[in-house]
């Protein structure tokens, strides 16, 4: 077989299986905030936190669909300035993960996510908070 003929096999290969593995894949281009925070693609997670200086919440989907909760395990550090806070999240519901005590929110704090879902690999995050 020459190159031509090895070129054009490829190419048909290819225009034949694409539109299968593009079935198959989640669109995470829009990654807008559903509930006013920050969103993350962890993974085949994507992550809306919402940080206000009582609560953190984290909000887990997989595209456009809602991620259950349940069983799931979540923790973060905030960090701001030189200050370190450790965080453990609570499941609240539905595709819920929440915070309660005080934390520093605003321009400039980033949080360190960590989330556990029952069966599947640890999905890690990064959040600038604004």
């Amino acid at each position: 077989m020459n190159i031509k003929s090895l070129m054009s096999a490829f190419v048909l290969a290819t225009l034949w299986t694409g539109p299968a593995f593009a079935a198959d894949r989640h669109d995470h281009a829009d990654h807008k905030p559903i509930h006013g925070g920050v969103v993350v693609e962890a993974g085949h997670l994507d992550l809306e936190l919402v940080a206000r200086p009582e609560s953190l919440t984290l909000y887990l989907a997989d595209g456009d669909k809602a991620v259950s909760s349940a069983g799931a395990r979540a923790s973060a550090t905030v960090y701001a300035g030189g200050d370190k806070t450790p965080v453990t999240f609570e499941s609240a519901g539905d595709n819920r993960l929440v915070a309660r005590g005080s934390f520093k929110t605003g321009v400039g704090v980033r949080v360190a996510v960590v989330v556990a879902l029952p069966g599947q690999p640890e999905a890690k995050a990064n959040f600038k908070l604004k």
